[in-house]
């Protein structure tokens, strides 16, 4: 890939990837996101939560594994997946004109055969689960088709994100528990939802103009001027509602604590946020990659003490 063409995308990292590969698969590369690992980040962690908080990370560490992998390939098809769909809208927005699809470096019966490859390679994974875990799984299928439609009807598609980037959690307990109906997992759920719409309001930040110019609608959008306030208060009930997970587990205030370092995270995310700049705005974003790591590790600690 040219310097140019990386240079387009601001969002980019990892160009040794990229440039490693032969010059027809780099297009299909950038197309599902390799460039990008944080979004594999961001769809892994729900995952490990749900497999820590049972008590369960390290007995079941092959069992994490196969999440990263799922992780990588389920949300490089959801990429080809949303390209496919926001093609014509792609070519509206200045951070997303130069994708593959949107600039016809890619055609699409290609995108449509490398979605096929990396749902079959998302198969193999689901097929490693317990059968309550597939279930669960094969579940979110709706919401993650549904997903690129929703900046066209709502204003809140982060919200819808939240209920896809989330599903991990439910996977992972039900993956090594078998128990679906657990307080602790909708807890864990519910707040992980919370934490993907303040993050990814966060990240639409840098879009808000082209939006408007495109008709794209998002909660960065939607919020304006309090936009800052409005992470804030996804991320104060995202930390809400782990405190119930984590009190459900183990009913002491010394349990809570695990919680403390991602609260500090968090806190830190919001008093130096810059909503005017598109470039915090990611460097934001993409510190929600250790955001995930501080909550598992608390949850590593309670789910191992209970």
């Amino acid at each position: 890939m040219s310097e140019s063409n990386m240079t387009a995308l601001p969002d980019t990292e990892r160009h040794w990837l990229i440039a490693t590969l032969p010059e027809p698969l780099r297009p299909y590369a950038l197309l599902a996101r390799f460039d990008r690992p944080i979004g594999w980040w961001l769809l892994f962690w729900p995952c490990v939560w749900g497999v820590a908080l049972a008590g369960e990370a390290t007995a079941r560490w092959d069992l994490l594994l196969w999440f990263l992998l799922g992780a990588i390939a389920t949300r490089g098809a959801g990429c080809v997946y949303n390209d496919i769909v926001d093609r014509d809208l792609d070519r509206k927005v200045e951070r997303t004109r130069s994708r593959p699809l949107a600039s016809g470096r890619v055609g699409l019966k290609g995108a449509w055969i490398w979605l096929f490859l990396l749902a079959l390679i998302g198969l193999v994974v689901l097929l490693q689960l317990r059968t309550e875990a597939q279930i669960v799984a094969l579940a979110s299928i709706v919401l993650v088709a549904a997903y690129p439609f929703m900046k066209r009807i709502t204003w809140w598609p982060q919200a819808w994100l939240g209920l896809v980037f989330s599903w991990g959690a439910p996977v992972g307990w039900v993956a090594v528990t078998g128990d679906w109906q657990a307080p602790a997992m909708l807890w864990l759920y519910a707040g992980s939802v919370f934490w993907v719409i303040g993050y990814d309001t966060i990240y639409a930040l840098q879009d808000i103009e082209d939006d408007a110019l495109a008709g794209v609608k998002s909660s960065a959008r939607r919020l304006g001027g309090v936009a800052r306030g409005g992470v804030g208060l996804f991320y104060v009930l995202a930390l809400a509602c782990w405190a119930m997970a984590l009190w459900t587990i183990r009913p002491e205030s010394l349990g809570l604590a695990a919680l403390l370092p991602m609260a500090l995270h968090l806190l830190w995310q919001i008093a130096t946020l810059r909503t005017e700049s598109g470039e915090d705005a990611l460097a934001k974003f993409r510190s929600n990659r250790d955001a995930g790591l501080l909550l598992a590790l608390g949850l590593f600690v309670v789910g191992a003490t209970a």
